[in-house]
């Protein structure tokens, strides 16, 4: 039983109907909604990438239906695509993931496998739902950007190498530069914190350096996620 379901509505000798297209049409927008459901759950997406991730199954279905079994026409759509060029900003992993199950369910669709579609669809969709509840520590999770103001006659160097070694796992500085006329300089370092129960005692003893000056503590400018 469980392996009938698998099989195709129809296979590619037989002539494409109107009722097998239509039923592969629908399988393929409602596959389509439900990734685009799953990829928008808990995160921020623009509404032109959820539209274009429902109607990838379907636009790959149609594609595949016109050029099954035909080596020509299938050559000539490589083509076409290739002219096809994607400006857009870099893609988190999430949605290239995203775009590439959309076009994997309207490849399936179209040779007939509606039921593999679905469970392919389901399976993975339920990983990336679930994926927003767990959260898994990362060493990045850690790492931060420094900023200290000091005054122009503290020695940085090796100022802040005992408190570095206490609350850091590693540092590197990124940048310097003068302020005020050229009687504070403003330190950049990308730091590797032991843990983030310490901010604060490091924050004060860090104070207790550079007279009191403004430091901050910021996540640093990377784009979460992407490729």
């Amino acid at each position: 039983m469980l392996e009938t379901i698998f099989q195709p509505i129809y296979s590619s000798t037989d002539q494409l109907t109107t009722s097998v297209y239509l039923i592969c049409s629908i399988a393929s927008l409602v596959l389509g909604a439900i990734i685009a459901w799953a990829a928008g759950f808990k995160s921020r997406q623009s509404k032109s990438f959820l539209l274009s991730l429902l109607l990838i199954p379907v636009i790959v279905q149609m594609v595949i239906m016109l050029v099954n079994d035909n080596v020509g026409a299938g050559v000539a759509v490589m083509g076409a695509f290739s002219l096809v060029r994607f400006r857009s900003a870099p893609g988190s992993a999430k949605e290239i993931v995203s775009i590439f199950l959309a076009m994997a369910t309207g490849l399936a669709t179209a040779k007939g496998y509606l039921a593999l579609a679905a469970l392919f669809v389901v399976v993975i969709c339920l990983i990336m739902v679930l994926s927003n509840f767990i959260r898994f520590k990362e060493k990045d999770d850690l790492q931060r950007e420094l900023r200290i103001t000091i005054p122009e006659d503290l020695n940085y160097a090796h100022e802040f190498d005992d408190l570095f070694e206490t609350y850091t796992n590693s540092q590197k500085l990124l940048n310097v530069k003068t302020a005020n006329m050229g009687s504070l300089y403003k330190l950049t370092y990308r730091v590797e914190l032991k843990s983030e129960d310490d901010v604060q005692r490091f924050i004060d003893d860090l104070r207790c350096r550079n007279g009191n000056l403004e430091i901050a503590v910021l996540l640093p400018a990377v784009n979460e996620g992407t490729l």
